[in-house]
C-alpha cells in the first residue's frame, strides 16, 4: 500500500508539471506575437523619448528639490484651477443669455451671474497667470525642467496675463445688445403722442404703464452699470423727443416763428400762446419729467440731461422767444396789456418752471426766462408811467371837429377800467411791486389806484382846454355835453367808477345837463323867437301888412334854420340815449312853435299861390329832419398819435376796444 501511494503521488506531480510547462509555452508564444506587433510603436516612442525625457525631467530631479517645489506649485495651481472652473461656468450661461424669454427678472439674474464671473475673470485671470509664471521662473532658476519647455510655457502665460478681447468671448456684449434692443422696443411701444385736452386738468397723465416703466428701469440699471450710458441716453431722447414733437405737431405752432409786430394783432396769438405753454409745461413736460425720474431712478444727472433735451425738442425756447417778440413789439399803450398777459402766464407757471427746469442741464431755459421776465416788467412799468405824460401831451392836440368824444377819452376810460379790472389789476400791482423792490422802494395797491386816478384827472383837465379850442360856442357846448356824458355813462357801475365815487360821477352827469341846456338855448332856442307874432295881432295894420310880415319872418326863419341845420348836420352825438334826448329837445324847441305859426298865419301866404317859397318845410318833414340829426358816421380805424415827452410824435394809440362813436 505504501509503494502504490508513492507512485500515485509522483504521477500527479508529473501531470501538474506538464500543465505548467504547456502554459508557459503558450504565454511565451503570445508574448512573442505582442512584441512583434509593438515593434513600430516602440520605434515612435524611441523617437519621442528626448522630449518625454525633458517633460519628466523635474521628476528626475533630486528628491529634496522636488519636495521644496511642491508647495509653490500647489499655491499656483489652485487659483488657476478656480479660473478654469469659472470659464466653464461662463460657457454654461451662454444658452439662456442668447435666447431670452419673457422672464426679464430671470434673464437679468443670469446676466448678473455673467457680470460676476466676468469681474472674477478680470480680477483673477491675470493674477493666476502671474503665479504660474512665477513657478515657471522658479523651476527655471533651479534647473528643474527643460529650458525650451519653460520658454514655451512662459510665452503662453504672458498672453494670459494680458489677454486680447473679452474673457467671456463677447457673451456679455451680446447680452447687453439684447437688453438695449428691448429698451428701445419698450420705448417705441409706448410712444403715442399726447393730445391737448379741451379743458385743462391739473395732473399730468401717466402715459407709460407702471409695468413697462419698471422694466425700463431694470434694463437701464444694467446698461448704465456696464458703460452703455451714452447709447441709452441717446435712445431715450430719440424716443421721447419724437413723442413730444408729435404731440406738438397738432397744435399749429407756426405763429411762434413769425409773431405780429403790432400789439393789437398779437392778441389772438398770445391767447393761444398761453394755453399752449400751459399744456406743454403742466401736462406734456410734467409727464415726461415724471417718466424720466422713474426710469432713470438714482441716475439723476442722466435723468436731468435727458429731460433737458426732451424739453428742448418741446420748443420751450421757442415759446420764450415769442414772449420776447411781444416785449420787443413797437411801443404802444395796448402793449402794456400784452406784457401783463405774458407775465401772468409765466408767473402762473413759475413753480412749474422752477421744478422742471431747475437743474444745470436747463441753464439756457433758466437764463432766457429770467431775461424775459425782466424785459416784461421794465417794459410794462415804462408804458404805465408814461400814460399820464401822454394824456397831458394830448391836451394841445385839436379836439374832434364834429364835437364828438375824443378817441383819447374813449380809450383812456376803457383802458383804465381794464387796468383796474380783475384780469389786469393784480398782475399790474405785482409787476409794479417787483419793479419798485429793485429800487428798494415799497409799492402797494393803493398807490396803483392813485396812479390810475391821476391819469383820469389829467384827462379831465384836457376837457376845458379842448372846449376852448372851438371857434363856435355851440359846438363847444356839444363837445362838453358828449364828453362829460361819456365819462358818466362808461364809468358808472365799473371798478374805476366805484373808486371815483358817486359824487364825482354825478358831477359829470350835472355837467352834461348844463351843457345840454346851454346848447339848446344858444342854438335851436334862438330860432323860435324869429317866428314871433308882434304886429300880427288882429292884423292891426291891415291884411297886406300882416302878410308881408309873415313872409319876412318865414324867410328869415328858413334861412336861419337852413344854416343851423347844415352846420349841425356834420356834428355828432355818439351816445344813442343822449342823441335821442337832444333831438327830442330840439323838436320841442322848434316844432310846436313852427306848427302853431303855420296854423295861424300860413293861410295868409297860401293865398298867393307861391307857398313853397316861404313855407319850405312841412311839420312832418321838419320832424324827420331834426330827428335824424347827430347820427355818427363810421370812422376810419386810424390811430391816435401820442407825443413823446420831448414833444416828438413817435407812437400811436391803437386798438380801441370800443369806438367812442359807436351807436349804442
Amino acid at each position: 500500500m505504501g509503494q502504490e501511494e508513492e507512485q500515485d503521488r509522483v504521477a500527479a506531480s508529473l501531470a501538474a508539471a506538464r500543465r505548467t510547462l504547456r502554459a508557459g509555452v503558450e504565454k511565451s508564444r503570445a508574448l512573442g506575437d505582442a512584441l512583434a506587433r509593438a515593434g513600430p510603436r516602440l520605434e515612435e516612442i524611441q523617437a519621442a523619448l528626448p522630449a518625454l525625457e525633458a517633460a519628466v525631467r523635474p521628476i528626475r530631479a533630486p528628491r529634496g528639490e522636488l519636495a521644496a517645489a511642491g508647495p509653490h506649485i500647489d499655491r499656483a495651481v489652485g487659483p488657476a484651477a478656480a479660473v478654469l472652473k469659472v470659464f466653464d461656468a461662463v460657457h454654461g450661461l451662454e444658452p439662456p443669455l442668447l435666447a431670452p424669454g419673457e422672464d426679464l427678472p430671470g434673464y437679468l439674474a443670469v446676466l448678473a451671474q455673467l457680470e460676476e464671473a466676468s469681474r472674477f475673470l478680470a480680477g483673477n485671470c491675470g493674477l493666476a497667470a502671474q503665479w504660474l509664471a512665477d513657478i515657471v521662473e522658479y523651476l527655471g532658476d533651479r534647473d528643474l525642467a527643460d529650458p525650451r519647455f519653460l520658454a514655451d510655457l512662459g510665452v503662453t502665460l504672458d498672453g494670459l496675463k494680458a489677454p486680447e478681447g473679452d474673457l467671456d468671448g463677447g457673451l456679455l456684449a451680446a447680452a447687453l445688445d439684447i437688453l438695449e434692443a428691448e429698451f428701445r422696443r419698450l420705448l417705441a411701444d409706448h410712444s403715442a403722442p399726447l393730445a391737448m385736452p379741451k379743458s385743462g386738468a391739473a395732473a399730468a397723465p401717466a402715459r407709460v404703464p407702471a409695468a413697462a416703466v419698471h422694466k425700463l428701469s431694470l434694463i437701464l440699471d444694467r446698461l448704465l452699470a456696464n458703460g452703455r450710458q451714452d447709447r441709452c441716453v441717446a435712445a431715450y431722447i430719440d424716443a421721447r423727443g419724437s413723442v413730444v414733437s408729435a404731440s406738438l405737431g397738432s397744435l399749429g405752432l407756426d405763429y411762434l416763428r413769425d409773431p405780429p409786430q403790432d400789439a393789437q394783432e398779437l392778441g389772438p396769438a398770445l391767447e393761444m400762446w398761453g394755453r399752449h405753454l400751459e399744456f406743454v409745461v403742466r401736462r406734456l413736460l410734467e409727464s415726461e419729467r415724471q417718466l424720466c425720474a422713474k426710469v432713470f431712478g438714482q441716475y439723476k444727472d442722466d435723468a436731468s440731461a435727458c429731460f433737458a433735451e426732451v424739453a428742448a425738442q418741446a420748443g420751450v425756447l421757442d415759446f420764450l422767444k415769442f414772449g420776447r417778440a411781444v416785449a420787443d413789439a413797437k411801443k404802444d399803450p395796448i402793449k402794456l396789456q400784452r406784457l401783463l398777459e405774458v407775465f401772468d402766464s409765466l408767473n402762473r407757471l413759475r413753480l412749474d418752471f422752477n421744478r422742471l427746469f431747475g437743474g444745470k442741464a436747463c441753464a439756457e431755459i433758466q437764463s432766457q426766462t429770467r431775461d424775459l421776465v425782466k424785459l416784461l416788467i421794465d417794459g410794462a412799468v415804462e408804458i404805465f408811467e408814461e400814460l399820464i405824460v401822454q394824456v397831458e401831451l394830448q391836451r394841445h392836440m385839436p379836439p374832434p371837429s364834429d364835437g364828438g368824444v375824443p378817441r383819447l377819452v374813449t380809450f383812456v376810460v376803457e383802458y383804465c377800467n381794464r387796468l383796474l379790472g380783475d384780469q389786469y389789476r393784480p398782475v399790474l400791482g405785482q409787476v409794479l411791486t417787483i419793479h419798485r423792490s429793485w429800487r428798494k422802494e415799497v409799492f402797494n395797491d393803493r398807490k396803483l389806484v392813485d396812479s390810475v386816478l391821476n391819469i383820469v384827472k389829467a384827462l379831465e383837465a384836457n376837457f376845458d382846454v379842448w372846449s376852448k379850442a372851438y371857434d363856435n360856442a355851440m359846438l363847444s357846448y356839444l363837445f362838453m355835453m358828449n364828453t362829460h356824458w361819456h365819462f358818466f355813462r362808461h364809468l358808472k357801475a365799473t371798478k374805476l367808477g366805484e373808486i371815483l365815487g358817486d359824487v364825482w360821477l354825478r358831477e359829470h352827469e350835472q355837467y352834461k345837463e348844463y351843457y345840454l341846456s346851454m346848447f339848446i338855448r344858444e342854438s335851436w332856442g334862438a330860432l323860435s323867437p324869429l317866428l314871433n307874432r308882434e304886429g300880427l295881432i288882429l292884423f292891426s295894420k291891415g291884411r297886406a301888412t300882416a302878410r308881408d310880415l309873415v313872409k319876412q319872418r318865414l324867410k328869415t326863419f328858413n334861412s336861419s334854420f337852413d344854416e343851423m341845420y347844415c352846420r349841425q348836420s356834420s356834428w355828432v352825438i355818439p351816445d344813442k340815449d343822449l342823441r335821442e334826448k337832444t333831438c327830442n329837445l330840439v323838436l320841442q324847441t322848434i316844432v310846436p312853435t313852427y306848427r302853431s305859426y303855420l296854423q295861424n298865419y300860413g293861410p295868409l301866404v297860401e293865398q298867393e299861390g307861391n307857398t313853397g317859397r316861404y313855407i319850405r318845410f312841412t311839420v312832418d318833414g321838419m320832424e324827420k329832419m331834426l330827428g335824424a340829426l347827430y347820427m355818427p358816421r363810421p370812422r376810419r380805424a386810424s390811430s391816435i398819435q401820442i407825443r413823446h415827452s420831448s414833444g416828438k410824435i413817435n407812437s400811436a394809440m391803437t386798438g380801441l376796444h370800443r369806438s367812442a362813436s359807436a351807436v349804442k
